[in-house]
């Protein structure tokens, strides 16, 4: 979940090194560093805490070379501090690394080379990496990392430069953690995700499981550890990003997470466009989905597997698969999916979905579905990321680089992604007619969002006034049933994870099964009544709530009158009218504009809140 970069050319490294960190620190911010090497030394400086404090120690006048690397830290092995923050060195000085994942059989490896007279300086996992390159090391820096890949376990994506080869930039990648090469003029670059590098090239080719890069100025040699002496012909394969430079900045919002809110109409409109028509019943063209018609209508079960939001939006799919297509669906979490040994079939589909398309978890279960025999489609943004290289199919969100840890314009993307997958998968199944009408109907209410969501963000006072009070609380409850049960779950994590408030989401129903004893006069309840099948239940629930003397806030559909006048109009939030189906996507919104005026409240660190990072790349 680190973040690491790196660069080889004709330019001072520094400045393009502290760049791109301060691009990644969503991956990490609990320490950081660089390493440059020129003229056989190293000018290495790294500290506990954020790019920005590793910003305020450089000496830019110490480090004029056109090599190096760089790393933002989320802390596995071994606490935040200036000793364990990367890069590491070998025990000569001779060589320095940085990594994302885990070695899992470092402490033997430590064991092994302590024995041999290495000494350590941290507790890290990575310094091993440094002392076994150091090991093997004969004058061949990418011999010496690919005799050491051979020998670690784990899931891991390192760089190394060495002070006698610094015309080069050895990476290697090992599993999961993504690894990705621009390709520039005169000039070369590496970083975890595709915004470090936008500002500098488009042309990117990310790394694959086992491989081995030794990138200098001109040039690109990729090998696979796993198979030596195997070049890769990676040209064949070089990616072209379409993101904007702009799409990374934060243009004029005060923070990322507030800009990607105000993007979700642009999100929602790219997702659609092109594959779902505007008007009448003409067919879903997802060609990239590479599922046929055949295999559709052979379908027997579908499998959404995801973590953290991405799993609220395979919630969400459960419910409107099994309603409008009456098939079997199983919701599971990725990080327990293979632990509980499951079942799939060949006439099983297994869907993944991810922002980034490199949570470890998640890619784990795909390949328990592979290896089941199970078709495996992913639902992600990332071009070129680790879950659409390995799935049969992928639908790409369309939702740009998100920068802020909470993720908001990903998740209303996944919510479109799953809408599309429902309408491609519709038009091949033998369902009844007036259900194939409904599900036709659902296509000109998705493609109103856009400015449904404008709407909604137009004006903002009765969202930032609850947030307010939100805010003075220790701890608050979400509750929904039905479509709107996901979405309570959604709530509740945006709230705690950039407010730190204790938020809890439950299917309304289970109030009584023991959290009723948690309500007290004036704990907020947010209870979301969208849903038109079970509104009569979401009154009974909030009468439950109002009983107890707790403060309850209602989510509705424009015109509601009933909930309206049992919470008062003061503690009431509209969406605008729409089909049942598609109002989580609207609900998301004032979700996330209530943790973002209640964590802003209460002065926190939206984009980078304690203890978390963007893209989970490790168990």
């Amino acid at each position: 979940m680190c973040g690491i970069v790196g660069y080889v050319g004709d330019k001072p490294a520094l400045p393009i090194l502290m760049d791109k960190l301060q691009m990644l620190t969503y991956r990490g911010y609990d320490s950081a560093g660089v390493a440059v090497s020129e003229n056989g030394h190293f000018y290495v400086e790294k500290t506990k805490g954020r790019v920005s404090d590793l910003a305020a120690v450089i000496e830019p006048d110490r480090a004029t070379g056109s090599i190096g690397l760089g790393h933002t830290r989320w802390a596995t092995h071994g606490e935040p501090s200036t000793a364990n923050a990367h890069p590491h060195l070998d025990c000569t000085g001779r060589l320095a690394v940085v990594q994302n994942g885990i070695v899992e059989n470092f402490w033997e490896l430590k064991q092994e080379l302590i024995e041999k007279g290495h000494h350590f300086k941290s507790e890290t996992d990575t310094e091993v990496i440094a002392h076994l390159i150091e090991e093997y090391y004969d004058g061949n820096i990418t011999t010496a990392v690919n005799l050491a890949m051979q020998r670690m376990v784990g899931s891991m994506a390192l760089l190394v430069v060495h002070k006698d080869e610094e015309d080069r930039l050895i990476a290697a990648k090992m599993d999961s953690p993504p690894l990705i090469i621009g390709f520039g003029r005169g000039e070369n670059h590496v970083a975890s995700d595709i915004p470090a590098l936008l500002r500098y090239t488009n042309r990117i080719y990310p790394l694959e499981d086992g491989e081995i890069a030794t990138i200098k100025r001109d040039d690109v040699i990729i090998t696979n550890f796993k198979e030596p002496n195997t070049p890769r012909l990676y040209d064949r394969k070089v990616m072209v990003v379409t993101w904007s430079t702009e799409v990374a900045q934060k243009e004029g919002y005060e923070n990322f997470m507030l800009k990607e809110i105000h993007e979700q109409p642009e999100t929602v409109d790219a997702t659609l466009r092109g594959r779902l028509p505007e008007h009448g019943d003409g067919p879903v063209r997802i060609p990239e989905l590479n599922l046929t018609p055949e295999e559709v209508q052979r379908l027997e079960r579908l499998t959404f597997v995801a973590c953290g939001t991405a799993y609220h939006a395979c919630l969400v799919a459960k419910y409107l698969f099994e309603q409008a297509l009456r098939i079997p669906v199983t919701v599971d979490v990725g990080s327990e999916y293979r632990y509980r040994k499951p079942m799939l079939g060949k006439n099983e589909m297994l869907v993944a979905i991810s922002q980034s398309g490199e949570t470890a978890d998640t890619i784990a279960s795909m390949r328990e579905g592979m290896e089941q025999g199970a078709k495996v489609l992913a639902i992600t943004n990332v071009l070129g990321s680790s879950i659409a290289r390995l799935a049969d199919g992928v639908l790409y969100t369309r939702a740009g680089p998100e920068m802020a840890v909470a993720s908001t314009k990903a998740f209303v993307g996944q919510l479109i992604g799953v809408h599309l997958l429902l309408q491609y998968i519709a038009q091949y199944r033998p369902i009844a007619p007036e259900m194939r009408d409904q599900i036709i109907a659902l296509r000109p209410h998705l493609w109103r969002l856009p400015a449904q969501i404008r709407h909604i963000l137009a004006d903002t006072t009765q969202i930032q006034t609850i947030a307010q009070k939100i805010s003075t609380k220790d701890a608050c409850f979400f509750i929904g049933r039905n479509m709107d049960e996901p979405l309570a779950r959604e709530g509740a994590l945006k709230l705690k994870e950039i407010s730190y408030i204790h938020s809890q989401g439950y299917a309304a129903g289970e109030l009584k099964h023991g959290t009723l004893a948690l309500l007290d006069e004036g704990v907020p309840v947010i209870a979301l009544a969208t849903q038109g099948s079970v509104y009569d239940k979401m009154v009974s629930n909030v009468q439950e709530v109002l009983a107890r003397h707790a403060w309850a806030v209602g989510v509705v559909q424009e015109g509601d009158q009933r909930l309206s006048s049992l919470v008062g109009r003061e503690n009431i939030i509209e969406i605008p009218k729409t089909h049942d189906w598609v109002a989580p996507i609207l609900t998301s919104v004032p979700m996330q504009l209530l943790s973002y005026y209640g964590a802003y409240a209460l002065g926190r660190d939206i984009d980078q809140p304690r203890n978390l990072a963007k893209s989970v790349t490790v168990e």
